[in-house]
């Protein structure tokens, strides 16, 4: 079984024979991956009217602890994005209903955000169903094979310092 990595690989095996392409053959496959993967998550969370980023947020909410809270210091770096981008994501799901951000009582300077009912129905609602989109996106791995792959995956991301949110 041969696929897209392997002619690319074995075009450059053709043009360059004494280079050691092999570390395209990882990367342009988790490069690949990616993309696929994205959009396949992309495409079903459109079907719920969610774009990626309002699912991760509101995700992240809900994990966040019985209360769905968290500053926005603690949203930034959990999303990966900037404080500026944060607060125009922010203002996006304030607009829609389903989140709330106010004041940290005692400390002005720090903003809470929570999510609203509306937001939690909707994350609750979403949930099963992307995970069950991600198991369809996985199916051509058994379990076994999801683990092993996980596992490698980690040892590569704490190689190269990815340990934190």
């Amino acid at each position: 079984m041969e696929d897209a990595v392997d002619v690319i690989l074995g075009q450059w095996a053709r043009a360059c024979p004494g280079l050691d392409a092999s570390p395209m053959g990882v990367v342009g496959r988790v490069s690949r991956l990616s993309r696929l993967l994205e959009r396949g998550v992309k495409e079903f969370l459109a079907g719920r009217g969610l774009e990626p980023w309002e699912f991760d947020m509101l995700a992240t909410l809900l994990r966040s602890g019985e209360s769905h809270t968290m500053c926005m210091k603690d949203l930034s770096s959990s999303a990966m994005v900037s404080p500026g981008a944060l607060t125009n994501r922010m203002d996006r799901l304030v607009e829609r209903g389903l989140v709330d951000r106010r004041p940290a009582p005692g400390n002005r300077r720090m903003i809470l955000v929570s999510l609203t009912p509306e937001g939690l129905r909707l994350v609750d609602d979403v949930l099963e169903g992307h995970l069950d989109n991600e198991r369809d996106l996985l199916a051509g791995l058994d379990d076994d094979e999801r683990a092993a792959l996980a596992g490698l995956l980690r040892k590569l991301l704490v190689s190269l310092h990815d340990t934190d949110l």
